[in-house]
């Protein structure tokens, strides 16, 4: 995770009350500062480390947080900053795989307004946009809109809409998309290198668009979860190359780990359906049913092509629950 001590927002970049036609500064106190302790034995402790910090975005008044879930979880503490930067206790209430927005619930008031959850349908391609981070205008940015498309994840992740902005937030995770009506679109998730004409490297920020959040939004504050069926999780990390979706890594323990699956393993089929990209390997692993499905890969390992068959799980029964406060 990058640091967020002492930097700011080149200011030519930075948002003005002129650019926008909404209450900016309002606006930008919705994001608040997190910072999240997780357990060094804890599943994810490996790959996304044991202190997280980013940012969230208060959306209740009750003080009820959205943000990226990776920053919380397993989280055994979270802290939030409150309107005057003082930190205050909060409690991880839920961490979606599917959309991978985190909800946190403040324990204190956090003394700020919360952003309005907008319609993400309108966050269209030359839309003009601020990406906040949290510390006001020097940690935030105006930008756009720059793409709508599928988004593929190397630990098993697929997003149909991902949003697209430049230009890059430095400190993207967890930032908060405000649209045109100073309303909420998206949630910061990744910075990604886009490869422009004539050879140049964009950095891009991915963004979770909000219209996720709410259809699942009273099963993650009720129940911690969407009252949907998990879908089969191999507990592996993959990219493509050059036609073929390639294991890059394990996650912990996993099935695959179990199964004994390699780095430098290719995934050539599953169930017999060829795949050839992230997008074909997901959608082909999802369509097998739920958690818990036999899953038969046609792997090559080494110039040797063999099958095996891998019984997959839900991935939240290897994670650590959040602490009841």
């Amino acid at each position: 995770m990058p640091s967020t001590d002492g930097w700011r927002i080149p200011r030519d970049q930075q948002p003005g009350p002129d650019d926008v036609r909404y209450d900016l500064d309002r606006a930008l106190s919705a994001v608040v500062n997190l910072r999240a302790l997780v357990p060094a034995d804890a599943f994810t402790a490996e790959t996304l480390g044991t202190e997280r910090a980013g940012q969230g975005v208060v959306i209740r008044e009750d003080g009820l947080v959205l943000t990226i879930g990776y920053l919380i979880a397993e989280a055994s503490e979270v802290w939030l900053d409150d309107g005057e930067g003082r930190p205050v206790l909060a409690h991880p209430v839920a961490y979606d795989y599917e959309t991978g927005f985190g909800l946190v619930q403040a324990l204190q008031p956090l003394g700020v307004p919360p952003l309005v959850l907008g319609d993400a349908r309108k966050a269209r391609p030359g839309v003009e946009v601020v990406v906040a981070g949290a510390g006001g205008r020097t940690r935030s940015l105006l930008g756009q809109i720059v793409a709508r498309q599928e988004f593929a994840g190397y630990w098993e992740y697929l997003l149909e809409d991902a949003i697209f902005t430049a230009p890059a937030h430095p400190h993207w995770g967890g930032t908060a998309l405000i649209g045109p009506a100073g309303d909420l679109l998206g949630i910061g998730s990744l910075q990604l290198q886009h490869q422009a004409a004539g050879g140049w490297v964009v950095p891009l920020n991915m963004m979770v668009p909000v219209d996720h959040l709410k259809p699942i939004l009273d099963d993650l504050l009720t129940i911690g979860r969407a009252r949907r069926p998990a879908r089969p999780w191999l507990g592996l990390f993959a990219a493509e190359d050059e036609g073929s979706v390639v294991v890059i890594g394990l996650a912990g323990r996993g099935p695959a780990g179990k199964a004994e699956l390699r780095q430098g393993d290719v995934i050539r089929a599953v169930g017999g359906a060829a795949v050839e990209s992230l997008l074909g390997f997901y959608r082909t692993l999802w369509g097998l049913g739920e958690a818990g499905v036999e899953v038969p890969l046609t792997l090559e390992r080494e110039g040797d092509v063999f099958d095996l068959v891998i019984r997959s799980d839900d991935r939240t029964r290897f994670l650590k629950t959040p602490p009841l406060h």
